[in-house]
């Protein structure tokens, strides 16, 4: 196999390892590199790629620039009942992201509600994939956090306001019942950053503003421009929500008082904000799981719209798509394995093995 050599699939288990592998090469601990691997993988197979291992080259690049402390694991800054304010130290944001998530559990447990905000952290992949591990069958999660500006704010056109994710999930046994991440714009950034790197010309209408803030499906226009909001003013209002929790409520940066994973020469500083809520203080887990299952029986015995067979609820493609990739195998775009292959090529780490390659 040639290093840039385009691929179809590859296990989970693989690419789990290669990104562990890559991640300790890159200099980072090897709990964060099992917390990275195993974040960005699990995106992957939930089909939310924007948010997998096409990260990682970012994630090493900040590393190497020293824009991120990689020896930083962040500290307690101040505990009250079941409040909490992290400190992240300009630490690896997985790590940040893990302890926010138990210490919001453990708060959660002891009081009925645990609030944690993070500031001075940086990128944690999905934010599914924490709420899930707030979860834990017992517990609703919040998990939000802000983003770099690039967005502008409703009526604007420069960027004031991030993608800045809103991610819920409700407890249901092993998996959630109901699991929603969303941004606050129409697309994730990294759709567009994907279709970039990709040289795709085009994007679809309603995703993106150029620069001087005219909607625009041009690629390189949109990367060079603005995020659009999501239904307009209400997505920018809700952006707007979660840069009140993440940024002004926990002391972080502020807007465009931060970085990016994209350029280099400061720290990213990202604010987070995580809730979790004991179920049991409201009612038995097993009675609020019955009455989970009515509300989606109820949602799910809505007649399909003309041109669709079926409703589905937040997390039902997840949940489909990642029974398909862990039988079948997840893919790797050629921008993200060629980027993926760069970065080990330096830094002497053997490519996983592939279950299908295309020349």
């Amino acid at each position: 196999m040639r290093y840039g050599e385009r691929v179809s699939l590859i296990e989970a288990r693989h690419l789990r390892e290669f990104c562990r592998q890559l991640s300790l090469a890159g200099g980072a601990s090897a709990t964060a590199s099992d917390l990275i691997a195993e974040s960005l993988v699990a995106s992957n197979l939930r089909g939310v790629d924007s948010h997998g291992v096409s990260l990682l080259p970012y994630y090493v690049a900040q590393w190497k620039h020293r824009d991120v402390d990689v020896c930083a694991e962040g500290r307690v800054a101040s505990e009250n009942g079941g409040c909490l304010t992290f400190d992240g130290e300009n630490a690896i944001g997985q790590l940040v992201a893990a302890a926010c998530c138990d210490h919001a559990a453990r708060l959660a447990d002891g009081y009925g509600v645990g609030v944690v905000t993070a500031r001075e952290s940086n990128h944690f992949g999905a934010a599914a994939f924490w709420a899930q591990r707030i979860c834990q069958g017992r517990r609703i999660a919040i998990v939000l956090c802000n983003a770099s500006s690039l967005v502008p704010p409703w009526q604007g056109r420069e960027g004031r306001l991030g993608t800045n994710p809103i991610c819920m999930a409700v407890p249901g046994g092993e998996e959630p019942a109901w699991l929603l991440d969303m941004a606050t714009t129409t697309v994730a950034a990294n759709k567009i950053f994907k279709a970039f790197n990709n040289r795709t010309p085009s994007i679809p209408t309603g995703w993106a503003m150029d620069k001087e803030g005219v909607p625009t499906t041009d690629t390189d226009a949109a990367y060079h421009g603005l995020l659009m909001p999501l239904g307009g003013y209400k997505g920018s209002g809700l952006a707007v929500l979660v840069e009140i929790l993440c940024a002004v409520l926990s002391g972080s940066a502020i807007s465009t008082e931060m970085g990016g994973i994209r350029f280099h020469g400061r720290p990213v500083r990202v604010g987070q904000f995580y809730l979790a809520i004991d179920v049991a203080r409201f009612m038995p887990v097993e009675e609020f799981g019955a009455r989970m299952d009515k509300l989606i029986r109820v949602l799910k015995s809505s007649a399909p719209a003309k041109g669709y067979d079926e409703v589905l609820v937040a997390n039902d493609p997840e949940r489909r798509m990642q029974a398909e990739r862990v039988k079948s195998g997840i893919p790797l775009d050629p921008g993200t394995w060629e980027r993926l292959a760069n970065d080990a090529r330096e830094l002497n780490v053997p490519l996983p093995p592939l279950l299908v390659e295309k020349p």
